[in-house]
């Protein structure tokens, strides 16, 4: 029976006897589906498959290279050559170059190393997509074919990562929300905010989840209706806008009569709440990349939903509309993004490397690598990284500081609106509200101190005023 494999930031251990990796007695050995065990592990397996997957282990266990990446990690003594027989000298000096670059590679995890095999998601530049990705490089068996053939979708996988993460850090979050609005409002959509949008929709599921078939007008108007007790801004023109968003969304089947108004059904596999808000998601993420805009998983579940419990939902939507054409105008939209800000670090460079990980196959199916293939894509994929770690750590303005109220200013001395009313607010930690009693608090006792020595000074300038005042009286009697 499978055994159930272990969590992603479990890698520096063993998943079945849970003994963290050592040069000694847990030595890791990762095998052809990319499944780490310890070598003691392995021995005492009663048929010679994997135990996760089932996947039969062609190549004798005494042969399988042990993973330096990993003991690198948990401190352990890496010696500086492993012996490892292929077929000719060609093939050793190509796997010797791959493997180095995968071990470089892994020290970007070194931060991230816990205590007994289990990493700390702390102190890291890299961010949790690119970790979870340089996780599965690091655990491919290069020796093995189906190992190169993981080991080459892992490194486009990261090449694809790298430009999104490169495009993020030249956008500016403050223009960020703006700009998409502008994009859905360009298109005949509309966003309406987390909590109205969503009873929008199930007010939409409402009317037409028995089949119904409405004209646009009479839905419009049902919508309206219903949610105006409750949110007084809704007006048949915003919510004409969220039904042209699931028109565009394809959520409808349109029945055109003569001289009269078209009826709008419901297609029957967006009957459901959940089905019919992961179309709508889709939608707005399809307008955002339309209009050049990469959103990470967090900013979006904020956007949409005013929270971020929703990143592994809107990661998956962003995932399915990945296509193996998406890498390549990645790489094109960073090209004119640093033709625009004048590419001060000069990512440029990283250019052909980046083209020659976006024209790796990424079918599961696809045709083994040769060995220089490989060597040059690990070459490829070690440059990006480390030009984006470059940039983060010498070049990225972005900061992760709170933004600090000015002085007599009113930030976040009310509570904000949109979290009150519709229970979440879209502007996440930028919004100039607060989002909690202590948050409130907080800052109002920082705006009175403020305010206090404020008054002091002008006290004190009044006072001097009067003096100089009097003074003058004195010296020139009327």
């Amino acid at each position: 029976m499978p055994v159930q494999a272990a969590q992603w930031t479990e890698f520096l251990s063993c998943p079945i006897c849970y003994n963290e990796f050592d040069e000694n007695v847990h030595k890791p050995i990762s095998l052809g589906c990319s499944h780490t065990v310890c070598k003691t592990c392995l021995n005492k397996l009663h048929r010679k498959a994997c135990p996760f997957d089932q996947t039969a282990i062609n190549t004798d266990i005494d042969v399988l290279p042990v993973n330096f990446a990993l003991l690198q990690l948990v401190g352990a003594q890496v010696p500086d050559h492993q012996s490892i027989k292929l077929s000719n000298l060609g093939e050793n000096k190509h796997y010797e170059v791959a493997k180095k670059c995968v071990e470089d590679l892994a020290l970007y995890l070194k931060p991230l190393s816990g205590g007994k095999g289990v990493a700390s998601l702390n102190q890291s530049a890299l961010s949790r997509p690119m970790q979870r990705k340089l996780v599965t490089l690091v655990n491919c068996q290069l020796v093995e074919e189906e190992g190169r053939v993981r080991a080459m979708r892992a490194a486009r996988s990261l090449g694809e990562r790298t430009v999104t993460e490169l495009i993020l850090q030249h956008q500016n979050p403050q223009q960020l929300s703006a700009n998409l609005w502008a994009a859905v409002r360009a298109r005949g959509c509309q966003f309406l905010g987390p909590a109205m949008q969503e009873e929008a929709l199930k007010l939409v599921l409402l009317a037409l989840e028995d089949g119904s078939a409405l004209s646009r007008k009479v839905l419009v108007l049902f919508v309206v209706q219903r949610l105006e007790p409750r949110f007084p801004q809704a007006s048949k023109t915003s919510i004409g806008h969220v039904v042209q968003l699931l028109y565009r969304a394809s959520c409808f089947k349109v029945t055109k009569r003569d001289e009269d108004s078209s009826l709008m059904q419901l297609k029957e596999e967006f009957r459901s709440y959940e089905a019919l808000r992961r179309e709508h998601d889709a939608q707005i993420v399809h307008i955002a990349m339309e209009a050049g805009l990469r959103i990470s998983p967090e900013q979006w579940s904020s956007l949409l939903y005013g929270d971020l419990a929703h990143k592994s939902h809107m990661q998956s939507i962003i995932d399915k509309l990945q296509s193996p054409e998406s890498f390549a105008k990645s790489v094109q939209e960073l090209t004119i993004v640093l033709q625009r800000t004048g590419d001060p670090a000069n990512l440029n460079r990283l250019r052909p490397h980046l083209e020659l990980l976006a024209n790796i196959d990424p079918n599961p199916d696809a045709v083994s690598p040769t060995w220089e293939q490989l060597e040059n894509a690990m070459v490829a994929v070690k440059t990006v990284v480390h030009g984006l770690v470059d940039f983060i750590q010498n070049y990225s303005r972005k900061g992760h500081e709170t933004p600090q109220p000015q002085p007599n200013s009113k930030y976040k001395t009310s509570m904000c609106r949109d979290l009150r009313q519709q229970g979440g607010c879209p502007r996440g930690t930028n919004c100039t509200f607060a989002h909690s009693q202590e948050e409130l608090e907080k800052y109002r006792l920082r705006n009175k101190k403020i305010n206090a020595t404020e008054v002091l000074k002008q006290r004190g300038k009044l006072f001097q005023v009067q003096m100089e005042f009097q003074m003058q009286k004195t010296v020139f009697p009327s």
